[in-house]
């Protein structure tokens, strides 16, 4: 019997390592892939979202925008056309969450930064307080790079608009004027379509970097 197996030990213990490659392979094959959500306004806290588009449950997409950044530059939805991009709501003399939603921003865009494929887009919630000046020197302070980050101000109402009917994002002040609003913790993850890919809680490390692993994933989805 030893003989036979000395005899043949080569081809046995190839057939082996084969054996398992296929098994590995063939096991990998049938797990479901992992993908991403694409979220309507129906899959999200109502409290964040425009009752007027509440019931929709499929093909939301972000609306068309034109804004001012930190630069006086006009930004539109051309300016991430073909891009993934992460967004999000604050303003510039908020002391509680905003601080640390823009360090973890400025994280985001340290592990962007080379990569041509992603973007990032702050919207004022504040756009009477955020003066092109204002988010100039905000967006100094806090390192943002221009080539990669658009801190944007603008009309209000617009504003309000992108942040209950697009973005889902941003609760309504029910006390306040017309368009109103009260910013929350959200990042949200918008892939090439204009379509929401996920919701993250921008002041928590964990959800940031889940973010992140989320971004990989769908820029991988794109070479499929």
């Amino acid at each position: 019997m030893r003989s036979i197996f000395g005899k043949y030990k080569f081809f046995i213990l190839t057939l082996f390592g084969l054996s398992a490659v296929i098994v590995y392979l063939f096991f990998n094959a049938l797990q479901p892939k992992k993908t991403l959500a694409i979220y309507q306004p129906s899959m999200v806290n109502p409290e964040l979202v425009d009752t007027t588009i509440q019931y929709v449950k499929k093909y939301h997409t972000i609306a068309d925008f034109s804004l001012v950044n930190q630069n006086g530059d006009t930004i539109t939805q051309d300016d991430y056309d073909g891009k993934i991009y992460v967004a999000d709501f604050f303003f510039t003399t908020c002391p509680t969450i905003c601080p640390i939603m823009t360090k973890n921003m400025a994280d985001i865009q340290e592990q962007i930064k080379d990569d041509p494929e992603v973007l990032l887009l702050s919207h004022s919630v504040t756009p009477q307080i955020d003066s092109v000046a204002q988010l100039k020197k905000y967006a100094i302070e806090k390192g943002v790079d221009d080539s990669k980050w658009n801190l944007v101000t603008g009309d209000k109402k617009q504003i309000y608009e992108l942040a209950r009917k697009s973005y889902l994002a941003v609760k309504d002040d029910g006390d306040g004027g017309p368009y109103d609003m009260i910013h929350t913790e959200n990042f949200i993850l918008v892939d090439k379509e204009r379509r929401i890919r996920g919701f993250y809680d921008g002041t928590k490390k964990e959800e940031v970097d889940q973010l992140l692993e989320d971004l990989a994933l769908l820029k991988n989805s794109y070479k499929d």
